[in-house]
């Protein structure tokens, strides 16, 4: 296979369903489209895709020839994205990943970050796998837990992540104030659903609380803290994150054995770039400001 213009084509036919839309997509004559496929097919001896009348519809051997084509077209990307950040420039994407609960201290970093530098376009992803930088999916990664060990990355501690346990002035009417570790049994918490989860706060929890007591269970941070908002239950939010709403009372305040360290992980090729380490001094800088506050 020696010739990428002709299967990246047959990629975004596949994608796209039409020779036009491929076309636009491509930025070629639509008959130009057409002889690629038909030149890749002859050489490959193998139909690719079916016509008929709304399009183009991938073969078997299609799929299995497209599959590939896939990965490349996205690795190709990601390569991309990496050359472009070894300017000594601070523009063009800025890709950031963190769990979702990070989200009120990151979307308030990059939004301020864009003041500053108005040439950056930010794309922040939140997963909760690890994304992985080696292969350019990410700038800059904010994770918590065990320091990661990945050999090519440059890791640096950043802060530590206070957790408390709160709830809303509705639950507190309905059903009092938890007074201390004695009353436990006695309340409703909200909890992520994965018993095997192993930050700190969440062990903690189901060590000490049974189980039926924990009476709402999600797999997102979101949903916890709308549920604990809505009065479904007592429930560990970061403090940062609980300041934001008035309406909730800290019930039991942050401890160091709940707390998690977070870290700054970004790849060593891209670590020195100018616009990687203006983000991360900016981080740094926000993060603290928020802590003085």
């Amino acid at each position: 296979m020696n010739n990428w213009d002709e299967v990246r084509t047959a990629f975004h036919v596949a994608r796209l369903g039409t020779v036009s839309g491929a076309a636009e997509a491509l930025g070629v004559h639509h008959a130009t489209v057409i002889r690629h496929i038909d030149a890749l097919e002859q050489r490959l001896g193998v139909k690719l895709f079916q016509r008929h009348a709304r399009g183009y519809t991938a073969t078997e051997a299609g799929q299995d020839l497209l599959r590939v084509a896939k990965t490349t077209d996205e690795q190709f990307h990601q390569l991309e994205g990496r050359i472009k950040g070894r300017g000594s420039d601070v523009s063009g994407e800025l890709l950031v990943t963190s769990l979702v609960a990070f989200a009120p201290l990151m979307v308030g970093a990059l939004s301020s970050f864009r003041v500053k530098y108005p040439d950056v376009i930010v794309r922040y992803l939140t997963d909760d796998r690890v994304f992985r930088l080696e292969y350019g999916e990410a700038h800059v990664a904010l994770r918590a837990g065990r320091q990661p060990q990945e050999p090519d990355n440059v890791v640096q501690p950043f802060t530590r992540q206070e957790i408390g346990l709160y709830a809303s002035q509705t639950y507190i009417q309905q059903h009092g104030m938890l007074k201390s570790e004695a009353d436990l049994a006695e309340h409703y918490f909200v909890c992520h659903d994965d018993i095997a989860n192993r930050a700190p706060f969440h062990l903690w929890l189901w060590n000490a609380v049974p189980h039926e007591r924990v009476v709402f269970r999600t797999t997102d941070s979101r949903v916890t803290e709308r549920a604990v908002l809505e009065g479904a239950g007592i429930g560990f939010l970061g403090a940062r994150e609980a300041a934001m709403h008035p309406e909730l009372v800290q019930v039991m305040a942050p401890r160091e054995d709940w707390t998690s360290p977070l870290w700054l992980v970004t790849h060593v090729d891209l670590h020195r770039t100018a616009k990687v380490q203006a983000f991360l001094n900016h981080l740094k800088e926000f993060a603290g400001e928020g802590s003085a506050r």
